[in-house]
């Protein structure tokens, strides 16, 4: 298999061609391997899809047996965008390195996140040259509004879903990423998960696999 630009899990469909892909970014201090968990109950439904897990490019500033997409132990915005910005571009170049060993076309292709992860699927999936297949985000929020819409190109159909005890990422974010969805004409679902903290539960996991199937298949 090809070196990647990033350290990557995956896992295969078992006795079956690959007909799609998901790409699993985690969050803030994460890795791969601690999102591709969700894959053990996805890969049930979508038994042709290739799930794509791959560490972020940087150690976590306060984990460092984790990564990180971006330094969240700054207050300065215009550097957590700066820094948001270079992550975008780098997995960028990945899922072009994905699409060519994997002979798959972006529409083939769902990109989905936790937290951090979710935030950089938002900006990775509308600011591509071509649109994804869908977009599932947990637990996140829109990094910068105004510097999002001046760079949306497509109109990826998308899902978020928070839950409404977060403590980490505040609810509040979901509502205000649909207002700026719907602003800028973007199908978009949102689902609050109530009485759920910063986790991705077994309710949300099984809503955003039957999405996921839904559009995939």
């Amino acid at each position: 298999m090809t070196e990647f630009s990033l350290n990557s899990f995956f896992i295969k469909p078992e006795n079956s061609e690959i007909k799609n892909a998901v790409i699993l970014l985690h969050g803030y201090g994460g890795d791969g391997k601690d999102i591709s968990v969700l894959c053990n109950n996805w890969k049930k439904k979508l038994p042709n899809t290739l799930f794509v897990c791959p560490d972020g490019h940087e150690t976590c500033s306060i984990n460092p047996s984790g990564f990180q997409w971006f330094d969240l132990s700054t207050e300065n915005n215009e550097l957590i965008l700066n820094k948001s910005l270079d992550a975008e571009n780098k997995i960028k170049i990945y899922i072009e390195e994905i699409k060519k060993e994997f002979q798959l076309k972006s529409s083939q292709i769902c990109i989905s996140g936790f937290s951090q992860g979710c935030m950089m699927s938002i900006n990775v999936g509308l600011t591509s040259d071509e649109s994804f297949n869908c977009i599932v985000g947990f637990s996140g929020k829109i990094i910068d509004k105004e510097n999002l819409s001046t760079r949306i190109k497509s109109k990826t159909k998308i899902l978020l879903l928070h839950g409404s005890l977060d403590s980490i990422v505040d609810p509040n974010n979901l509502l205000e990423a649909k207002d700026f969805f719907i602003r800028e004409k973007i199908p978009t679902e949102t689902i609050m998960i109530e009485n759920s903290d910063h986790t991705i539960s077994n309710i949300a996991s099984n809503l955003a696999s039957d999405f996921i199937k839904k559009n995939l298949y």
